[in-house]
């Protein structure tokens, strides 16, 4: 996707409003009646029926006749393709828009007959949204051609973006057979074989300390109250910053490895899972939930998931998923697996060996050897002999 900011007017910002009205509408609608039919009630209607009863609602109610047309449909589609997803098992159920929370709607149709985009100077541009004229738009790279969609989205922050539906180039691999691994924790973002350690910008001790002041101040404001309303933006725009800085930190972290090795290694984590909340139930509560919240928070501050599918996005084929297990317990050097070897956080101590490093970035060499290892067996090298596992391997590598 090729994501721009959106720079509307006061008149245009009530026209994309509507549009995001009338999309979330006919989604909740959607949602509504699917949640309705049972088995015994026979299947739900898919997109095409689902499309007649739209039209006849359009021509029953004139509010909604005065919206686009396109913009209903899609939403139509999307819901059709949610569901789709939910059935193959890769994403939950769909559920209800709210809104001030999610706010899009997305259009499609034929360049210069549907919508159109255009370029004014060296730093703006302009698309033509249907029923809302042309819209400015922060011309920060060129525009792909061949596209045919494109999707407008508004952030809690009240920021307007808009994403044109086109698949990025890979990033060219390097040819040089090298290989790196990368191991993700919460005091270090992301630490690497060669001894290089990265770590995502959050917020400011300033920032965190005036959102610590918001959310006492959010607690003692009245529901439904301008007050409210004001803290709540006030703090959508602080979460908004912290996340711009982690995407930022993942994009130029992901890039800069797709472009210098050949094979990077990651472990494979389910970060759905580790993420889940620990409260339990009444009947059965959990142990710990204030402490699994806090490494909740910094497993999703640190970007665990966003790095590692930016990485398959840019990187396609060059890499690999590793077991996690005991890559933190084992030495590097001489293989020694102990609890013991990892005296703290960032300090690693074998204790057969003596050998001393980063617990991080003695993680990342595990990492990294596990799928050099791999590779060399997949494309037939030879072993060392008793099947020890090279400690140094990155020599055996081919280039792809």
């Amino acid at each position: 996707m090729y994501r721009y900011r959106l720079c509307p007017t006061s008149l245009q910002e009530a026209g994309l409003l509507e549009h995001c009205g009338h999309a979330r509408f006919v989604w909740n609608l959607a949602v509504e009646q699917q949640s309705w039919w049972t088995p015994r009630r026979g299947p739900a209607p898919g997109y095409l029926a689902q499309a007649r009863q739209l039209t006849e609602a359009r021509a029953a109610n004139p509010w909604l006749a005065a919206g686009s047309q396109t913009v209903q449909q899609q939403a139509l589609r999307d819901f059709a393709q949610a569901m789709s997803n939910f059935f193959a098992g890769t994403h939950r159920r769909p559920t209800w828009r709210k809104a001030g929370l999610h706010e899009g709607f997305r259009i499609v149709g034929v360049r210069r007959r549907q919508w159109d985009v255009r370029r004014l100077s060296r730093r703006t541009g302009e698309v033509r949204v249907p029923k809302v004229g042309w819209v400015r738009f922060r011309w920060s790279r060129p525009v792909p051609e061949g596209v045919k969609s494109f999707r407008v989205t508004r952030d809690r922050a009240g920021r307007w973006h808009v994403a044109f539906a086109a698949v990025p180039d890979p990033v060219p691999a390097p040819g040089n057979g090298q290989a790196v691994g990368v191991d993700r924790g919460v005091a270090v973002s992301a630490a690497l074989s060669t001894g290089e350690t990265s770590t995502v910008a959050g917020l400011t001790p300033g920032e965190a300390e005036r959102l610590n002041r918001l959310l006492r101040c959010l607690a003692r404001a009245k529901r439904g109250s301008n007050r409210r309303n004001r803290i709540k933006a006030a703090m959508a725009r602080l979460k908004a910053r912290e996340a711009d800085r982690r995407k930022d930190w993942v994009e130029k972290t992901s890039t800069d490895l797709a472009r210098r090795f050949e094979v990077i290694a990651v472990e494979d984590l389910d970060v759905r899972a580790m993420t889940r909340s620990a409260k339990g139930t009444i009947g059965a509560p959990g142990a710990g939930v204030r402490h699994k919240a806090g490494l909740n928070r910094g497993i999703l501050a640190n970007g665990w998931g966003q790095l590692a599918a930016r990485l398959e996005h840019k990187a396609p084929g060059r890499v690999i998923r590793v077991n996690p297990a005991y890559t933190s317990q084992t030495c590097n050097p001489c293989g020694h697996r102990a609890p013991e070897n990892r005296e703290s956080q960032a300090v690693f101590r074998c204790v057969a060996c003596g050998h001393q490093a980063h617990a991080d970035v003695n993680a990342a060499r595990n990492i990294r050897d596990t799928a050099v290892g791999r590779t060399v067996a997949a494309r037939g090298a030879l072993q060392p002999e008793g099947g020890a596992v090279n400690r140094e391997p990155q020599s055996l590598l081919l280039p792809a």
